[in-house]
């Protein structure tokens, strides 16, 4: 269904993405932003998914900065090097400014929503705050998200959270909703990653639920724009 695509962004950089489009007109367009380790089999099938939801969907290769074609395994010595890739080598503004080039492309189908997981969902809720043309963004378990909630939200924001997950303790998301009460903020009886098929921590029914409330926010904020 999908397909390699490059995207230049305003410096001048050109990075990879992988890209599907749906049967028909599309009903607007989703920007998806990878986990720590690259657009990997599990991101194309995330992209692939929204194609057949009926939006136009894309995922930038945001580690091509550092690395180009990064396509990781989820333990040991691909865990530690997407961890150095993402907070170690990674220029964070840069990162920032592909993805505003990334949701300028997506733009042409339609109006935009932004869906990040785990290092993806702390750059979701970025984007929704730094860049434009973000009609809606839903982040899954990111990371990080809880020492940055004095940042502003430019458009509706969605937020997925297990309450296994170790790496993000429940006083961490309780601080999210204290802080930002605008946001929909949901909690599943499931671990990190759990939306990945390919991870042992994959909740099918978690997974499930939490793409029906993303569908339902792009439905609000993307359809017939």
């Amino acid at each position: 269904m999908g397909e390699r695509t490059q995207i230049t962004a305003l410096d001048g950089f050109t990075l990879g993405a992988y890209q599907a489009s749906p049967i028909g007109s599309p009903r607007g367009a989703v920007v998806v932003v990878q986990e720590i380790f690259g657009v990997n089999r599990h991101i194309r099938e995330v992209v692939d998914g929204y194609a057949a939801d009926g939006y136009f969907a894309i995922a930038p290769q945001i580690f091509d900065r550092a690395e180009r074609d990064v396509e990781l395994g989820y333990a040991g010595e691909d865990m530690q090097r997407g961890i150095a890739l993402a907070f170690q080598q990674l220029d964070q503004k840069l990162v920032l400014l592909d993805l505003q080039a990334t949701i300028e492309r997506a733009s042409v189908q339609g109006r935009v929503g932004v869906v990040g997981y785990c290092f993806g969902g702390l750059l979701t809720w970025r984007a929704a705050c730094e860049l434009s043309g973000v009609s809606a963004a839903a982040a899954y378990y990111g990371g990080g998200i809880a020492a940055e909630t004095a940042r502003t939200p430019h458009c509706p924001v969605m937020m997925h959270f297990g309450d296994r997950d170790a790496h993000i303790p429940l006083t961490d998301v309780e601080r999210v909703r204290n802080a930002q009460p605008e946001v929909e903020v949901f909690v599943y009886a499931a671990d990190h990653g759990f939306n990945c098929s390919h991870r042992a921590s994959y909740d099918a029914a978690a997974a499930a639920l939490a793409k029906s409330r993303t569908l339902e926010l792009f439905g609000r904020h993307l359809v017939g724009a």
